[in-house]
């Protein structure tokens, strides 16, 4: 067996594995399609319940519940109808599939805006709402491969659960839930953003749906015009590329902020300590133009070495110095030891101690001369008076005291004691007051 034959037979092998000749039941699928279309008896019901699913899934931020919602929403059903009618040039089809969508899409808008305006429930941080609002290039993708799994899916004679998978993957009721909760908030950058997502869905679903559809050969209900038929492969083109364009640009711009942050990230890793310092915090703005960083900072403050090192490794992450700013209020700024200004410092706070002890002693020694200056003998002094006036037994000395208005140096006080109890006589009180004057060398004296 030479090699082209055994390539052959490799390929043989590989078209047998992949045909869906065998697995179609052509008349099975084109009913269910047809009948999933229809918008009316439990269809109406089970879109309500639906609606009110993924509100409230979106309202408490709760993923399982939105789950649901998507598993039960009857969306799907108009969106494959639209692309089985252009594959088969089913006219009727593609009419009601149309009609209903847009009924469908309508009332799930109504309802979720209503549900929103009357819900009392506020999240500070809905990020299930979030994820519905900034559709990318892998949204286009996810619908395309969801909307293939799901053509194929009813196609196939032995059904599976794949239409759960694709109703998760492929989400159509969250987005224009999303959208009626933009309108209530007056959000018009929440709501456009979620109906882009819904209308991704939608057409890479149905494109999915024609291309598998042409695939397969379905038998053709009306014989296609070949100049229509043209013009509607160039509005389909067109369309797809419409659609498409956007949803590249916002994946560059997701992919570029993924990678900022993920070196943003990489830089704080990296550089938790710095010196005798750390980062006990940062803040990551990718909304900023260009993207900034807080850093806060504790321990000690970083010195300019340390800073320019920090900016050298961050230009290599793509961060200029202008997009990093740190914040050191939690720092402290510590000197560095130096053993001879602290030698230094030493003795001149000693020098200092040793010139306030000399003039603390200089002032009390002053003092202290002044109250000798002033010092009174008084037992002496009480000899003196005795011995010259045997009729005054004891005396009392006082100083600096106020009496009558006047300043009084010294206050002398004596007992006399003469048999007939009278006092000193003024004559001897005078006397003994101008000789105190002399004795004492001080003016006002008063003797009582």
């Amino acid at each position: 067996m030479n090699l082209k034959t055994s390539f052959n037979s490799f390929i043989d092998y590989l078209r047998s594995i992949i045909s869906l000749s065998d697995h179609v039941d052509y008349e099975s699928a084109s009913a269910n399609i047809h009948k999933d279309v229809a918008f009316r008896g439990p269809n109406v019901f089970i879109l309500f319940f639906a609606i009110m699913i993924a509100s409230l899934g979106l309202n408490v931020n709760s993923i399982p519940v939105i789950i649901g919602a998507m598993l039960i929403s009857p969306l799907m059903g108009p969106i494959i109808g639209f692309g089985f009618s252009l594959g088969t040039n089913d006219i009727d089809l593609l009419k009601s599939s149309v009609k209903n969508l847009l009924v469908m899409v309508v009332i799930s808008i109504l309802g979720a805006t209503l549900f929103f305006l009357i819900s009392p429930l506020k999240m500070e941080n809905p990020t299930e709402l979030l994820a519905r609002t900034n559709p990318t290039i892998y949204d286009v993708l996810i619908a395309l491969f969801g909307g293939f799994a799901g053509i194929i899916e009813i196609s196939r004679k032995d059904k599976g659960t794949v239409m759960s998978g694709v109703a998760i993957a492929t989400a159509l009721m969250p987005p224009l839930c999303t959208v009626g909760f933009g309108i209530a908030n007056l959000n018009w950058q929440y709501a456009v953003g979620a109906l882009y997502l819904f209308f991704i869905n939608s057409v890479f679903i149905a494109l999915a749906t024609f291309l598998t559809v042409k695939y397969l050969n379905y038998p053709s209900v009306s014989d296609a015009d070949p100049m229509l038929a043209r013009r509607r492969k160039h509005l389909i083109w067109i369309m797809i590329t419409i659609i498409v364009i956007p949803s590249i640009l916002s994946a560059i711009t997701v992919i570029r902020d993924n990678n900022i942050s993920r070196n943003a990230t990489r830089l704080i890793t990296e550089h938790k300590t710095i010196g005798k310092s750390y980062i006990f915090d940062y803040k990551f703005n990718s909304q900023a133009k260009p993207a900034t960083i807080d850093i806060y900072m504790a321990g000690e403050r970083l010195t300019d070495d340390q800073r320019l090192l920090f900016y050298k490794d961050a230009e290599a992450l793509g961060f200029t110095q202008s997009q990093i700013r740190f914040h050191e209020d939690a720092s402290v700024s510590v000197t560095p030891f130096n053993q001879e200004q602290a030698i230094k410092d030493i003795f001149a706070n000693h020098e200092q101690q040793l010139e306030q002890r000399d003039q603390t002693i200089a002032q009390l020694q002053s003092e202290l001369e002044e109250i000798e200056d002033r010092k009174i003998p008084i037992r002496q002094l009480d000899k003196e008076i005795c011995t010259q006036y045997p009729s005054i037994k004891s005396v009392t000395v006082a100083r600096g005291e106020q009496v009558q208005g006047d300043s009084i140096a010294h206050l002398i006080i004596i007992k006399p004691e003469y048999k007939n109890g009278s006092a000193l006589a003024d004559e001897d009180r005078k006397r003994l007051t101008d000789w105190l004057v002399v004795r004492l060398n001080e003016d006002n004296i008063l003797v009582l």
